[in-house]
């Protein structure tokens, strides 16, 4: 019995010495990071966290750890972006995120995939630049995945998406970034709206070329179905079925049209088809009350003439 008690008094020697000597390894990861050698101090924090997060004496000591490590890396990772080291930066940086996250610190993971996804967005450039929009998407997707705020990178991405083919894809992330309401996305949320217009209208162009409307309906409906207030696709599939003249449906399609609308001109275009609809079903009354609320854009002239004939 003596002689267990002696065994048992020496192993919990052993363990309150290890977890003095994790406080010291502590203390020198401290002094690292003071004295800005960020690597010496992420190696010193890892030790820390790894042998002394199962000693209930170093709770506080590992907590602190915790915190330090993340902003190591993420200090690593800036020295290594303003010295042009894009592998090294995208390392540090996701390190840094991943470790914040795992650890509890939804702040300061966040700051850190911000710089996640600006180092994709760099890494991305030259590919993007030189129109090899596959390897483009295969970066600025992973720096997408990490900040979908990044609209400018969002933008590369939609295009690269679009000038593949992949229209869906392409279309999905314009729509995200042109729904941002806040002021510093303003200038990348209308030029989402504008790429949107421009790939939609292209791709119109090549079913309306092969008088395909019921595919134009067809990729309106895939769009509306993740987005149902899209003004794009709403105004594209009301289009296609005045193309088709399905006049009903323009119809009953028109007012919910109209309403997803945000630009006055886009709001009277659906309003016009509304009463062309109407006029070619001679629908007289309804087709006035129709064009009457066309009132902006290139639709306004054209109303006013159809107007000036059902007044005869």
């Amino acid at each position: 019995m003596k002689k267990l008690f002696v065994l048992v008094a020496a192993l919990f020697a052993v363990c309150s010495l290890s977890a003095q000597d994790l406080k010291t390894v502590f203390n020198e990861g401290g002094a690292a990071y003071t004295a800005k050698n960020f690597q010496l101090a992420a190696e010193k924090f890892e030790q820390v966290i790894a042998e002394g997060m199962d000693m209930p004496d170093m709770e506080s000591t590992v907590a602190s750890a915790k915190t330090y490590l993340p902003k190591c890396y993420y200090m690593l990772g800036g020295r290594a972006a303003q010295a042009k080291n894009l592998d090294v930066a995208l390392e540090n940086f996701t390190k840094a995120a991943d470790k914040a996250e795992l650890y509890g610190d939804a702040t300061n993971a966040d700051k850190y995939k911000v710089w996640v996804g600006r180092i994709y967005q760099m890494k991305g450039g030259e590919a993007f630049n030189s129109k090899d929009y596959a390897t483009a998407v295969a970066v600025f997707e992973k720096g997408y995945a990490a900040d979908q705020n990044n609209t400018a990178m969002a933008l590369n991405l939609a295009m690269s998406y679009c000038e593949l083919g992949e229209f869906e894809k392409g279309m999905d992330i314009y729509e995200v970034v042109a729904a941002k309401k806040h002021p510093k996305y303003a200038a990348d949320a209308a030029k989402a709206k504008e790429q949107m217009a421009l790939y939609t209208n292209n791709e119109v162009a090549k079913l309306q070329g092969a008088g395909d409307f019921d595919g134009i309906i067809a990729m309106a409906d895939k769009q509306l179905a993740k987005n149902p207030v899209s003004p794009t696709f709403q105004l594209v599939r009301l289009q296609a079925y005045l193309g088709k003249k399905d006049y009903k449906k323009v119809i009953e399609l028109g007012e919910e049209a109209a309403a997803a609308q945000t630009d006055e001109a886009d709001k009277s275009m659906a309003y016009f088809q509304v009463g062309a609809a109407h006029n070619a079903l001679s629908q007289r009354d309804q087709a006035i009350a129709a064009f009457q609320k066309v009132t902006a854009g290139p639709a306004a002239e054209n109303a006013k003439a159809a107007l000036a004939e059902l007044n005869k």
